[in-house]
């Protein structure tokens, strides 16, 4: 069985540079302060982009890090992508001084479509904590603000560990009131700073995401979760909707896809040294873009063709009636069991209709301890 996104995929997530001034506890990345002299050039970049605008339909493109910041090419490549080959460009940065408001003028000015930045305490001592870096708070609502002022729309990326577990209520109110149009909500996965034992159990994880859900239904942001799946089958449970591929309602064009994503499957990561990966969280190479298009990449790589497919899954993921939106977080099985097509070792549910209905419920009367 194939996939919608065979060809094309929803979302790029380039990875410009692996230089960052935070020591944040779950980096995948494991940045470091310098930038490797091997990164992809501006014109490498430029090629890149090239690529990714003459793709159909059109993906979403986001710069990360590291800190994007770090490259003083930023804003050229920026407007490269907005204005001459009309690419929907995001950013992740750090909040760092690197943040100044003539910075966040300028990357508006090129044509970016949103700004992320990372929020993953709801107090200044938490977050900075997390991160690595104290005043990294401060500086974020700061830049916040500033961001309002230029009519940059605001993305918020939340990482779920067992550091902020018991404050995502606080967290998603300061969302809120922050004015974010989308909450993005990462579950950890073990890689990179990132540790096992930092990550919430299966139980925890189904617990939160019930929890998200009926934050979602009163929002007034979009709400999306990154390296749990599941979630889609939690929503469609909650509904007493069975496990058809139907789309998501979302008025957010821009960090919504249609249909689920998951790694290689709608989602590819491009490294800074150009390596393609099927997500940040899966250190699989299945190419370089140096050597190819990312585009043939994506349709020809062999790990991306068994990924696309579900029927490769093993174990209960193989069986489970959601396994079309769903499918488990490949990043997620291949960090715990050295396999990305075991069954996802942080979901709980049994593929039994019953046996769902009676997590469900049980899940659903636990929500109320997270926060």
């Amino acid at each position: 069985m194939g996939s919608q996104y065979d060809t094309t995929p929803f979302i790029v997530i380039w990875e410009t540079t692996r230089a960052c001034d935070l020591a944040c506890k779950h980096c995948r990345a494991a940045a470091i302060k310098m930038r490797n002299p091997d990164e992809l050039t501006t014109s490498e970049a430029f090629r890149l982009i090239d690529d990714i605008a003459e793709m159909r339909p059109q993906p979403n493109f986001v710069l990360t890090g590291g800190d994007p910041m770090k490259r003083p090419d930023l804003v050229e490549i920026i407007r490269y992508a907005a204005k001459e080959r009309q690419v929907r460009i995001s950013i992740t940065p750090s909040a760092t001084p690197l943040v100044t408001r003539d910075a966040i003028q300028a990357c508006a000015e090129a044509g970016l479509s949103r700004w992320a930045f990372s929020i993953d305490g709801a107090t200044a001592q938490a977050h900075d904590d997390f991160r690595g870096q104290e005043g990294s708070f401060a500086i974020t609502m700061r830049a916040i603000e500033d961001l309002r002022s230029f009519g940059l729309p605001l993305q918020i990326n939340t990482t779920v560990s067992r550091y902020n577990q018991t404050s995502l209520a606080e967290i998603g109110a300061l969302v809120e009131h922050l004015g974010a149009v989308l909450w993005s909500v990462f579950f950890l996965v073990p890689v990179g700073r990132g540790k096992a034992a930092d990550a919430l159990d299966a139980l925890e994880t189904e617990e939160v995401l019930h929890w998200l859900d009926s934050f979602a239904r009163d929002s007034r942001c979009d709400v999306k979760t990154t390296e749990a799946p599941q979630w889609h089958r939690v929503r469609r449970q909650l509904r007493g909707e069975g496990a058809f591929e139907g789309g998501v309602a979302s008025h957010d064009v821009v960090g919504r896809a249609p249909r689920p994503v998951t790694d290689g499957d709608g989602f590819v990561f491009v490294s800074h040294k150009g390596e393609v990966y099927p997500s940040g969280f899966l250190p699989v190479v299945v190419g370089n873009v140096r050597e190819k298009p990312l585009s043939e990449i994506y349709r020809t790589a062999p790990e991306l063709l068994l990924l696309r497919d579900r029927s490769n899954l093993r174990g209960k993921c193989r069986y489970c009636e959601f396994r079309d939106i769903c499918g488990g977080s490949r990043s997620r099985a291949y960090a715990i069991t050295g396999d990305y097509l075991e069954s996802d070792p942080y979901c709980p549910y049994m593929p039994n209709p019953a046996e769902g209905r009676r997590i469900t419920r049980e899940n659903a009367r636990a929500q109320v301890r997270v926060g």
